[in-house]
């Protein structure tokens, strides 16, 4: 018997070649080796899986990887350098875990090739802690290496670094006092002069007279910055309006400070307002003045399209908004009615955002039981059903016709236009279903049809077992008879280590957990 035959005989009770058993008694492929660089790059993990959740990157989960640099290690930077300049991956992570592979494992062209690539994969400082952590588990810190992190310091503008030096002072357990000890770079100008020796001892030159603007031999934002600590809250908020100091650089306690708070506000970057509603909230910071300014930033939809804010970010805001407390810090506040009215606007508002994949999709909808009041890994103030509405909706706003359908043990087909409302689309997804699971349904409906589609994007909350046939058999079997090769997504989002797809198919991603860095992989996948 062929593999193909194999496929149409194996039900979901039993498993394929390689599958292993998941807790719901069904099969599954195991998660394991990666095929492909470029799913390492972009999705941080080895077997065409992309984990919503931090995964830590370690040298005995790279092996493949190693082997690439040892083969060809200059191509290998090349592929970092376009993946992470060209923005298609939506962690920064892998390719910076890469770039100290191949500084560490590679020949001397290679090492080379990687020490003169880190100022573009390594843009912020952020990135140089996370590089410095990663390559000191490989190598000790040789001369190269040592004027690699000097160059890096010395061409950076004054003014970013300064402004990195005040808002990440340490990450990863390294510091900039850590780099510079280790680079001995020799200053560019006196402005990097003056940096260098503020970070080092904490030695600040003085004022320039008439000076303007943060950076410059005088350090300006540094000193505004210095001075905080014994500062009221009313003299803090006009040093924060004067300099344009970050949050991160204002001492903790005057955070607890409405005034502090509503300077802060002027100069908020849109992302970072979302993410502290309820602390703007909990401290009074929201005033009659002030709440008119931020609910009329949170519904302006070329502000949310400028900050990149998928409708998913907002959905989740509202949610942890509306319930009044943190998921996670165990903050509480009263919800003010205008943001929560706002933030419902701005969900379709940041439709704007949200970038069509430009693909025939066909999307199945999980409406299984299980869906019901299962929250979703990685952010967990949403449930699986309500999420999965609101992935569809924007679906049906920014694609061209796709189709749609539900699934538990049966097919249900649903029209979902892009003026429905995100509650009405939930709404009608539970009224749909409620039995099992059987992620193959879309497929076979699409074979049934006729339908074709370029890739299976199916939404369900963790695992499948019901049904007569495998989900990656159906795919096949689609495949031979529409003759189209279709792509499979299958996001689980309250998911385990299992997957239903084949990750050594490279027409194949599984998605484990949901946030608002999933629909930038799929539509990287896709595209």
């Amino acid at each position: 018997m062929n593999y193909t035959n194999i496929l149409k005989s194996v039900t979901q009770r039993l498993p394929l070649p390689n599958q292993v058993r998941n807790s719901a008694r069904g099969y599954a492929y195991a998660v394991d080796s990666w095929t492909l660089l470029d799913r390492f790059l972009i999705l941080g993990s080895e077997d065409g899986t992309y984990y919503v959740s931090p995964q830590k990157l370690t040298v005995e989960n790279a092996d493949n990887l190693i082997a690439l640099i040892k083969t060809d290690g200059e191509a290998v930077v090349s592929k970092i350098v376009q993946i992470s300049v060209g923005g298609k991956a939506p962690k920064s992570d892998p390719a910076i875990f890469a770039l100290a592979l191949c500084a560490s494992y590679g020949n001397e062209a290679t090492r080379s090739a990687a020490l003169h690539a880190l100022p573009r994969v390594c843009r912020t400082g952020t990135h140089m802690f996370a590089f410095a952590e990663a390559v000191s588990s490989m190598r000790g810190w040789g001369r190269g290496l040592r004027k690699a992190v000097g160059r890096w310091y010395n061409g950076q503008p004054v003014e970013a670094l300064e402004l990195a030096a005040v808002k990440y002072v340490q990450r990863n357990g390294w510091s900039h006092r850590d780099l510079l000890r280790l680079a001995h770079p020799k200053p560019v100008d006196e402005g990097h002069l003056s940096l260098y020796k503020w970070i080092d001892d904490g030695e600040l030159p003085l004022a320039t007279p008439g000076e303007r603007g943060p950076g410059g031999a005088g350090l300006r934002l540094i000193r505004a910055s210095s001075a905080l600590a014994g500062l009221s809250a009313k003299e803090t908020a006009t040093l924060i309006r004067e300099n344009r100091i970050p949050r991160e650089a204002v001492p903790t306690h005057l955070l607890a400070e409405a005034e502090v708070w509503e300077a802060l506000l002027e100069a908020m970057p849109i992302t970072a307002l979302i993410r502290n509603l309820g602390t703007l909230t909990k401290v009074g910071a929201l005033t009659r003045s002030n709440l008119n300014m931020v609910t009329k930033q949170l519904t302006d939809a070329e502000r949310l399209r400028l900050g990149r804010v998928h409708p998913l970010a907002i959905l989740n805001a509202l949610a942890t908004y509306a319930s009044g407390g943190g998921v996670r810090s165990g903050a509480q506040w009263e919800p003010i009615t205008a943001v929560v009215d706002a933030l419902n606007q701005a969900f379709y508002a940041a439709f704007v955002a949200a970038r069509p994949t430009g693909k025939r999709l066909l999307i199945g909808l999980d409406v299984s039981g299980s869906m019901v009041g299962t929250r979703v890994a990685g952010m967990a103030a949403l449930d699986c059903r309500r999420a999965c509405g609101a992935m569809a909706l924007v679906a049906a706003a920014v694609e061209d016709a796709p189709t749609f359908v539900a699934f538990d043990t049966e097919s249900y087909p649903l029209t979902l236009s892009r003026n429905r409302r995100l509650d009405d689309v939930v709404d009608l997804l539970a009224r749909t279903g409620g039995g099992g699971t059987d992620c193959a349904l879309p497929i076979k409906y699409a074979i049934k049809n006729k339908i074709e589609v370029d890739a299976f994007v199916i939404y369900t909350d963790s695992e499948t077992w019901a049904g007569s046939e495998h989900p990656v058999a159906a795919l096949q079997r689609y495949r031979n008879t529409m003759r189209v090769p279709a792509k499979m997504v299958v996001v689980a989002m309250a998911a385990n280590r299992f997957s239903i797809g084949d990750q050594r198919d490279p027409n194949m991603l599984n998605v484990v957990g949901l946030d608002p860095t999933v629909p930038a992989v799929i539509e990287q996948f896709l595209a």
